[in-house]
C-alpha cells in the first residue's frame, strides 16, 4: 500500500515525489517512457531559476536523481487503469501488477500538436534541434537577428511572435486562415509591431540539410507556392493533453481536454489530483513543479487530519 501513486515523471510528478518523501509519505512514480517527460528534448533552458544554462535532459536527470532519494520510480511502465475501490483507496493496474494507494496524482502532461507538412515524405520533427522549435521562450535567443516564422494563429502564436520580435528576432507569422484567432489586443499588438502575416498559408516543405534554410508555403486560396528564406520555425498550433486515464476513471476535463482542478490541484474525484501541463494554463517547468508541491502539501494535510 502506497500513500501516493504519481503517474507521470515530468517536472510536476518528480517534484510531487520529492515533497512526498520529505513529508514521510510512501510514494511511487510511474511513467510510460523515460523519466523527464517532454523537457528531455529541450535543447537549452535559460530561464530556470538558479541555473544559468542547461539542457533539458541534464536538468531532468538532476531532478530525477533527487526524486529517487525520496520515492520509487518505475520507468517504461504503462498504467492501464485506475480503479476506485470505494474504501478511500485506489488500485492502479500496470498490466503486470495491481498497486494500491490512498491517493493518485495525475501528471501525464501533454504532447505538442505536431506540425503536419504537405510533403508526405517529410517529418517536421526531424528538424527539432536544427531550427524547429515548439517553445519561443526556450529557444528564441538563438535566433536574435535572424529570420524565423511562427506557425499558428491563436493566442500562443501571437504571444510568441511578439516575444520573439521584442528580443530581436525577425519574425513573421504563417496562418492557414485569413484572420488571427487570438484576442483583439494581441491583434493590435501584432499590427503595431509590424509583424508580417502570411495569410491562408501552410508549410508545404522545409528546405535545408543540416539546418533550416527556407520554407515553401502553399496558399490554400490561390493554390500558389512561395519559398521564403528563414533560419527557424516556431510551431504554436496547440497541445494535445494526455487525458486518457483521467477520462477513463471519471475525472472531468474542460472543452480543450485539460483536467479541471481547484486551487489545491484536486479533481472532481476525492483522492485524485492532477498537476502540470495536463491541467492547462501556463506550460512552464516551474509552474508544473509548483503544482506538484501544492498537491502533496494538500495530501499531507488531509492525512494528518
Amino acid at each position: 500500500m502506497y500513500d501516493i501513486i504519481i503517474i507521470g515523471a515530468g517536472p510536476a510528478g518528480l517534484t510531487a515525489a520529492i515533497y512526498a518523501g520529505r513529508a514521510g509519505l510512501n510514494a511511487l512514480v510511474i511513467d510510460k517512457a523515460q523519466s523527464g517527460g517532454t523537457v528531455n528534448v529541450a535543447p537549452l533552458i535559460e530561464n530556470y531559476p538558479g541555473v544559468d544554462k542547461i539542457t533539458g535532459i541534464e536538468l531532468m536527470k538532476l531532478i530525477t536523481e533527487q526524486a529517487r532519494q525520496y520515492a520509487e520510480i518505475k520507468e517504461h511502465t504503462m498504467v492501464l487503469d485506475i480503479h476506485d475501490n470505494g474504501d478511500s483507496t485506489f488500485s492502479v493496474d500496470t498490466g503486470e501488477e495491481v498497486l494500491k494507494s490512498k491517493f493518485v496524482i495525475l501528471a501525464t502532461g501533454t504532447q505538442y500538436r505536431k506540425l503536419e507538412i504537405d510533403d508526405s515524405d517529410e517529418d517536421s520533427d526531424d528538424y527539432i534541434g536544427r531550427g524547429l522549435s515548439y517553445c519561443a521562450v526556450c529557444d528564441g535567443t538563438f535566433f536574435i537577428g535572424r529570420e524565423v516564422i511562427i506557425v499558428g494563429g491563436g493566442n500562443s502564436a501571437a504571444t510568441e511572435a511578439l516575444y520573439l520580435n521584442r528580443v530581436g528576432v525577425k519574425c513573421s507569422i504563417v496562418h492557414r486562415r485569413d484572420s488571427l484567432r487570438c484576442d483583439g489586443k494581441l491583434k493590435e499588438d501584432i499590427k503595431e509591431a509590424g509583424i508580417k502575416v502570411y495569410w491562408n498559408c501552410e508549410v508545404k516543405h522545409i528546405n535545408g540539410e543540416n539546418s533550416i534554410e527556407s520554407v515553401t508555403l502553399y496558399n490554400n486560396k490561390t493554390h500558389e507556392e512561395t519559398t521564403i528564406d528563414v533560419n527557424g520555425i516556431f510551431v504554436a498550433i496547440g497541445y494535445v493533453p494526455h487525458n486518457e486515464l483521467a477520462k477513463q476513471c471519471g475525472v472531468k476535463c474542460n472543452e480543450q481536454g485539460y483536467v479541471i482542478v481547484d486551487e489545491h490541484m484536486k479533481t472532481n474525484i476525492d483522492g485524485i489530483f492532477a498537476v502540470g501541463d495536463i491541467t492547462g494554463g501556463i506550460k512552464q517547468i516551474i509552474v508544473s513543479e509548483a503544482q506538484g508541491a501544492i498537491a502533496v502539501s494538500t495530501i499531507d494535510k488531509d492525512i494528518i487530519v
